[in-house]
């Protein structure tokens, strides 16, 4: 039985001093101060003076060690007790051997696999505690945004190819009517299918049915109505204006 400890560091190896002193701010602030997170690395040891991480690499596996607290790409924050592991030192490297298979350099992610997934599953394997929520906290809010906007894209795309297909079904009905409309019209006013007492003059609706699958206009008006069908609107004529006004005056006298 011995001891699994984490080691923590403040991620400092962005190759720009302003940047890293940034990061190192928002750690104080978000970690120190509330209690919230940070943007920090992590390593495992178990048995011996090394510890134990995962890191990205062209080739081969990602998972190395360093003497622990001492890995000169970061700043050494703090270390934490997780518990005490009952394997053996040949459990523990037999562990650490399959680690390094499953785990290539290539396979690295920022959000998704990172050292702090590392040193998570090399804890369950150990049987001890995980990481503090903590100390990954970061990545695993990024991970779930990016996931949620993933599927937020996904669902407007559904929506999108069903709006579409409705209309083209909407479109279709439409263009049969109109097609039912001009065949009524093409068998003439006797014919036993042309009910000319439903919905107008035939001639009038094709026009009209047509015009809004074509333009998207609205239906016409009656001036519209006089061009396309050769019929005038009823208007009282001046003359019965007149005699309205004059019977309305002798009225009121």
């Amino acid at each position: 039985m011995t001891d699994v400890v984490l080691y923590i560091y403040d991620v400092t190896n962005s190759g720009s001093e302003k940047t890293n002193n940034t990061i190192v701010q928002i750690n104080k602030i978000f970690k120190d101060g509330i209690g919230l997170g940070g943007i920090f690395h992590s390593a495992v040891q178990v048995y011996g003076e090394d510890e134990w991480s995962f890191g990205f690499c062209d080739q081969g596996t990602g998972v190395f060690s360093c003497p622990s607290g001492k890995n000169p790409m970061y700043t050494f924050r703090e270390s934490i007790v997780l518990g005490k592991t009952n394997f053996s030192i040949f459990k523990v490297n037999q562990i650490l051997r399959e680690l390094s298979r499953e785990w290539p350099g290539s396979s690295y992610d920022l959000l998704a696999k990172n050292c702090n997934h590392f040193c998570d599953e090399f804890c369950e394997r150990l049987d001890v505690p995980k990481l503090p929520g903590w100390v990954n906290r970061f990545a695993n809010a990024g991970d779930t945004a990016m996931e949620v906007a993933g599927n937020t894209a996904l669902r407007f795309r559904q929506a999108k190819t069903e709006i579409v297909s409705a209309s083209k079904v909407a479109y279709r009905f439409l263009l049969g009517v109109t097609n039912n409309v001009t065949n009524n019209v093409k068998n003439g006013p006797e014919s036993p299918n042309n009910n000319s007492n439903r919905g107008g003059s035939p001639r009038f609706q094709t026009a009209w049915l047509k015009s809004m699958i074509t333009n998207g206009a609205k239906p016409s008006t009656s001036s519209e109505a006089e061009d396309q069908n050769g019929i005038t609107p009823l208007q009282p004529k001046q003359e019965d204006e007149k005699s309205m006004l004059h019977s309305s005056s002798s009225h009121d006298s």
